[in-house]
């Protein structure tokens, strides 16, 4: 095959009349070949194809099908991520072109107004639903509830898994991530949560809970709802949601709630909120660190406001509280008792008398069983949680309520026994 220059330098021989032999000669090509392209006229030469470079991404290509034809949602971090520590050692870029080949196509969205907040003016609250099966518990779906709170101006993040949104697991939550933040925001939006925003009154405007009321003035921050029916501007709170569900929650296994916050709270102290935020162009953690000093301080004495309900004590001498079980002392009566719920502990009171104190435990179904509330110790198949139980197998304490008998009381009535005489 000739080049493109050999081609024109034949024909413009020929055209200066040389013959086939002579420019044969000149070229060093063979006369056959000199009339086939002087017949051919001036036609680019055709070459074939140079033969693709093998792509580092190739061996994990199947892979990444596998992933995404389970997880369609997963994100482009995640999954390079992934096969980095299976061993690939190219960039970011050529996991995303290779995604886009095989990503299902998403449904084009309407543009948003941005909105910016200076720092330390805002956080965003909100709670997301999510669904997941426990290792601990096979063969059961579980509901559980991400409480988040995101800095409006750095896009800090903090976050828990629980198992309820009841008001005191909101209260706890709120105390928890104002301590890590290590401040507070001088406003907090709400989505209209029952927890938080009651309801709205002509003549009041928004009617909010009395203890998140309680709550926003120990700490110094104004509760804000959102407007109704417009929770795109709850957004920096809301997007984070999907976000967790893409790039941390999907494709995971958890033994059980606490493991899958021990997970959580790595993937955000390792993940979330040292990426570099999409929308402020800043790492996360960085940007926070501008913004800390500009929160409002801490107060000096702990939230102490307290839920009062009733509880009926159990046969087993327990109560519920949030769909856990928390002990009262052996021989207290069974009857109503009056349970004070703060954010962090649980208050068991008998006519006014405290007679047992609980930290608040998380998730559900679980059983406490306090120091000195049961003078017989737990069976021993017991899984049931015991503060500090003492008393072992082998030197059982006595019941309450039950006197010591002489030695020889039992004697005498073993020898009616043996005798054949009824025991008195």
């Amino acid at each position: 095959m000739v080049t493109l220059g050999e081609l024109v330098m034949i024909l413009d021989l020929a055209r200066q009349g040389l013959s086939v032999s002579a420019i044969a000669r000149r070229t060093g090509r063979d006369r056959k070949t000199i009339r086939t392209y002087i017949a051919r006229g001036l036609e680019p030469p055709a070459y074939k194809p140079r033969e693709p470079a093998p792509s580092p991404l190739a061996p994990f290509e199947p892979f990444l099908r596998e992933r995404i034809g389970r997880f369609p949602e997963l994100t482009g971090r995640r999954l390079w991520r992934e096969i980095r520590d299976l061993g690939f050692g190219g960039g970011y870029a050529t996991v995303t072109d290779f995604l886009r080949t095989i990503r299902p196509p998403a449904e084009p969205a309407a543009f948003e107004r941005r909105f910016e907040t200076p720092p330390g003016r805002q956080a965003q609250v909100d709670f997301a639903f999510f669904k997941v099966r426990f290792e601990d518990e096979p063969g059961a779906e579980r509901i559980v509830w991400l409480f988040s709170a995101v800095l409006g101006h750095s896009r800090m993040m903090w976050a828990r898994f629980v198992a309820q949104q009841d008001l005191v697991t909101v209260l706890r939550c709120h105390v928890a991530a104002f301590t890590a933040l290590g401040g507070v925001p001088q406003e907090i939006l709400y989505d209209r949560m029952r927890t938080a925003v009651l309801g709205e009154v002509d003549d009041r405007g928004i009617v909010y809970n009395d203890k998140l009321l309680a709550l926003a003035a120990h700490y110094g921050f104004l509760p804000k709802a959102c407007r109704p029916y417009r929770a795109k501007t709850k957004g920096k709170v809301e997007r984070p949601f999907r976000y967790v569900r893409e790039d941390f929650f999907l494709a995971r296994s958890f033994r059980n709630l606490e493991d899958l916050n021990a997970q959580f709270t790595q993937w955000l102290d390792q993940v979330a909120n040292r990426r570099l935020h999409g929308t402020t162009g800043r790492i996360v953690t960085e940007h926070f660190a501008e913004e800390q000093p500009t929160l409002r301080r801490l107060p000096a004495g702990p939230f102490n406001a307290v839920l009062r309900l009733e509880r009926r004590i159990s046969h087993e001498g327990m109560i519920s509280v949030g769909g856990n079980l928390y002990s009262v002392p052996d021989g207290t009566r069974r009857r109503p008792v009056e349970v004070q719920v703060t954010a962090s502990e649980i208050h068991i009171l008998e006519d006014g008398r405290l007679v047992a104190a609980h930290p608040v435990l998380e998730g559900r179904g679980r059983r406490r069983i306090a120091e000195g509330h049961r003078s017989l110790p737990p069976p021993h198949n017991s899984t049931t949680t015991r503060a500090g139980a003492s008393a072992s197998p082998s030197a059982p304490a006595a019941a309450a309520g039950v006197a010591p008998r002489s030695l020889a009381i039992y004697e005498a009535i073993g020898r009616r026994l043996a005798a054949g005489e009824p025991a008195r």
